[in-house]
């Protein structure tokens, strides 16, 4: 009796174990979810949403499905102290009347196509002039005033949100039937990844992007000319007095485009250059990739020094367009009411060159039926 009794506390003890060990899994795998919450409505009535990604080290992401936007993007300086570093609004009807772009997904064509205007196979399209006398990101609604639609797609520890979009032949002029997808995945290394894929079943043009403002003080918290910049690049893409790209591109040595060792923003930004008298400071694309190479490596990174936050840019892409922040003016009240003055953030947009369709020698944004569209940017922060 004495051993039956023992097998029978064993048993009990196992049993328990077990228990309390799936109930922990369970727990755990509850804990590692997606947190999904309304975030408003747009389009008519039409219900949006706001998905919550977070890492072991306390990193949090929010997007919204309303354009795909980063809403908030929390990180720890180097005393562990967290801050939202992208500018952004409180609420989905933030994201409906915005004009600046905070944090979405651009396309079908991100930057400018020259006169609204290219050809294709021997067709003209005419895609909306919203930049004056040129297309800008994607037209009058682009793929960051489109409702996307959500799935988790976590695996491996990492939690991860697709979003896919399908954009119909003749939307904002542009041909073909577009499938679009973008995977974020926020990795327990403190980085953020954006993953774009995209296919079509006519010859189309794409080039996708994010369009987060950074500030690395934390956003609404001033301007971002004191912040450190390094990008690797040689050249730049010189502008015409509409920002669209000449054809020859122009070696940055010498020049205050020259961020090849780290510089403050606000060193040179307000210079004699007729370039930043185009940009009304920066707004180029640096040209990161001229062999043409579709690998993996580091364009650029930001350093915030009173914080000691760091960002690092890696991409696949040839481009880079550096964007100090220019047209912001004080008018757009952001999160928690926090006023975006001049140069209050700064974008670092991944992407083909402006005007591709119009310039044979760049790089080609041309997408053919069969083919599928992939590139990749990761956003990794850190502190020192």
């Amino acid at each position: 009796m004495r051993r039956y009794g023992s097998i029978v506390a064993v048993v009990s003890v196992i049993f328990a174990m077990t228990t309390f060990s799936r109930s922990a899994d369970t727990k755990t795998s509850s804990q590692s979810k997606i947190q999904k919450r309304a975030f408003g409505t747009a389009d008519g009535g039409l219900a949006v949403d706001l998905y919550v990604l977070r890492n072991k080290s306390g990193m949090e992401v929010s997007i919204t499905n309303y354009g795909g936007a980063v809403v908030s993007l929390k990180v720890p300086d180097r005393a562990g102290k967290f801050a939202d570093v992208v500018l952004g609004y409180d609420d989905a009807q933030g994201y409906v009347a915005d004009k600046a772009y905070f944090g979405g997904i651009i396309g079908r064509y991100a930057n400018r196509i020259a006169h609204g205007k290219f050809t294709l196979g021997g067709a003209n399209y005419s895609v909306p002039k919203n930049d004056g006398e040129n297309a800008l990101h994607g037209g009058l609604k682009g793929f960051n005033k489109r409702v996307w639609t959500a799935k988790d797609v976590s695996k491996n520890g990492a939690q991860a949100l697709e979003l896919s979009y399908h954009s119909q032949d003749g939307e904002e002029g542009y041909p073909g039937n577009l499938t679009a997808k973008v995977v974020y995945t926020l990795t327990d290394n403190n980085e953020l990844k954006i993953e774009y894929l995209a296919s079509t079943d006519k010859d189309t043009v794409v080039n996708l992007t994010n369009h987060s403002y950074f500030n690395l003080a934390g956003q609404g918290s001033g301007d971002i000319l004191s912040q450190r910049l390094t990008i690797h690049a040689q050249e730049f893409s010189p502008v015409d007095a509409t920002l669209i790209p000449t054809a020859e591109p122009r070696s940055v040595r010498g020049t205050p485009f020259d961020f090849s060792q780290a510089e403050t923003i606000g060193a040179r930004i307000n210079q004699d250059d007729q370039q930043l008298k185009f940009g009304h400071g920066y707004d180029h694309n640096w040209i990161l990739n001229p062999n043409g190479e579709h690998k993996l490596s580091l364009a650029a990174e930001v350093y915030e020094p009173q914080s000691g936050r760091d960002l690092e840019v890696w991409t696949t892409e040839p481009g880079v367009q550096f964007y100090s922040g220019n047209f912001l003016d004080g008018t757009i009240h952001g999160k928690e009411g926090k006023v975006y003055g001049h140069r209050s953030g700064l974008c670092l947009e991944t992407q083909h060159f402006p005007d591709s369709p119009n310039h044979p020698a760049f790089p080609s944004t041309v997408l053919k039926p069969g083919q599928t569209f992939h590139s990749t940017t990761v956003y990794k922060f850190s502190a020192r």
